[in-house]
């Protein structure tokens, strides 16, 4: 058996060898050589589209694909024939880090530091941001102690996040297909959206991407938010109405957006978000850094050879 793996990730393969698998590392940026297209198992992270649409035509041993990504999109679209070949994701390798980042955009949020980067690059004083300041102001989103906060999404990565929220004193509720209690948090289902945006002080976008969850987010939605509310979407682009939301921003329907994720990526020149109101714009650097990849490899590798189900297989 043999099993390629990335150069464009710094694996420790220890973790993966005495499986008595041939490990071969590749590059992603070129075409896999045509020794080794006789591969078993692809292992792939920021793999170009074009390295991956030729590995899909020309791999014609591949059993079975370990994408180190939390959603295999680019694996998807590449042409691999997924009735015969096993598809697994790196669902849970990025907990940590995007949450790290989705909590940094709320707290920039609520502190305005886009505002007094801004002020800088003017060489201006913002002294509106500075001094006395209300206390927790109604209709405003000025501090994440008692916020209402949104995850729109509510999987691992959310799960991850909401201990340091609630630490902060925020008060967060989820939504996800099925309603139910996760981790001592009430989540809803997509049914109860009209009752919940209105209450809400930011929403938390983690929603994978997929022809259900395109323009999840659109105008009617938009519309019930209070006008205060921020936007944080680290999940995929798609689920937002782009147009909508630049519609809102500008209009002032809702208080501002902080989006590490676009439908074009990168985010086109011609793109109104550049200029939109309390806008912040994140070059997808929420991920980007999967941790603990061996030991999922290791495992899924494991699971692979015994004949056992794989964990994360779509």
């Amino acid at each position: 058996m043999k099993l390629l793996y990335p150069t464009s990730l710094k694996l420790v393969t220890k973790s993966i060898e005495g499986f008595s698998v041939g490990l071969i590392p590749y590059n992603v940026h070129q075409l896999i050589p045509e020794e080794h297209t006789d591969a078993d198992v692809l292992v792939t992270w920021a793999n170009s589209s074009e390295n991956l649409k030729d590995a899909a035509s020309r791999l014609k041993n591949l059993r079975w694909i370990q994408s180190l990504a939390a959603g295999p999109n680019d694996v998807i679209n590449a042409g691999f024939d997924t009735s015969k070949i096993i598809l697994t994701t790196g669902s849970g390798l990025h907990d940590h880090t995007v949450a790290e980042h989705t909590l940094a955009l709320l707290l920039s949020a609520a502190r305005r530091l886009h505002d007094m980067r801004d002020a800088q690059l003017q060489v201006r004083w913002p002294g509106e941001l500075g001094g006395p300041q209300p206390d927790r102001p109604a209709g405003a989103f000025t501090t994440l102690r008692d916020a209402r906060v949104l995850i729109w999404g509510f999987g691992n990565i959310a799960k991850t996040l909401t201990p340091h929220l609630v630490a902060l004193g925020a008060k967060v509720k989820g939504v996800a297909r099925n309603a139910g209690v996760r981790n001592g948090v009430e989540v809803y289902s997509e049914d109860s959206l009209s009752t919940l945006l209105p209450e809400t002080d930011a929403l938390v976008m983690i929603l994978p991407g997929s022809d259900s969850t395109k323009h999840a987010l659109n105008a009617e939605r938009l519309r019930l938010l209070p006008k205060h509310a921020w936007i944080v979407n680290v999940g995929r682009g798609t689920s937002v109405d782009e147009d909508a939301l630049a519609d809102a921003l500008e209009q002032g329907v809702i208080g501002g957006a902080s989006l590490d994720v676009f439908q074009v990526e990168p985010l086109q020149k011609g793109s109104r978000l550049w200029k939109t109101p309390n806008t912040v714009i994140s070059p997808h650097a929420a991920g980007g850094r999967p941790q603990n990849a061996e030991a999922l490899i290791a495992d899924n590798l494991r699971r692979f050879i015994a004949g056992q189900d794989l964990r994360n297989r779509i």
